[in-house]
């Protein structure tokens, strides 16, 4: 238990009279149980760094405390309920169940996005021009394709 390894350490650091802080987390890692001296040392945040023993002592025996706490829960979790215990909770009914289409959708197609042309850049304007199609040639007033303008009728 940290516990114990806390209280024989701390006395061995004042009998030694380390004063360096560094010291003393490299010498508490060094004797600290491996499993949680590796969860220490990588916690994704909130880690004690390397100069402050009391947080090392405090990450050590938080995480004591819960791989305790856990190994109780394991071993109460494993054994069977009593007979009074099964009377009295009763399991809740099942969660319904979310099912997926047989079949999926095809996949969406992107265009990609135009491209922003940079202060400097001369714009093409005849490429864009070209990118149109181009109305049927015809009559511009009634929009007959059989005869232009001047032809008009209408």
């Amino acid at each position: 238990m940290v516990d114990d390894y806390l209280d024989s350490f701390q006395a061995l650091v004042s009998d030694a009279g380390y004063t360096d802080p560094w010291t003393v987390v490299v010498k508490f890692r060094r004797g600290l149980r491996l499993g949680i001296q590796n969860q220490i040392a990588t916690m994704p945040y909130g880690r004690p760094t390397d100069t402050d023993p009391d947080a090392w002592y405090r990450a050590a025996w938080r995480i004591d405390q819960a791989r305790l706490a856990n190994k109780v829960f394991q071993s109460v979790s494993r054994s069977t309920p009593s007979a009074s215990l099964r009377t009295v909770s009763a399991r809740p009914p099942p969660l319904p169940v979310a099912r997926l289409p047989l079949a999926l959708p095809p996949p969406v197609t992107l265009k990609p996005l135009p491209t922003t042309l940079s202060i400097g850049v001369p714009m093409d304007v005849d490429a864009t021009r070209k990118a149109r199609s181009l109305p049927p040639q015809g009559c511009y007033r009634c929009g007959d394709t059989n005869h232009v303008v001047r032809n008009c009728l209408h």
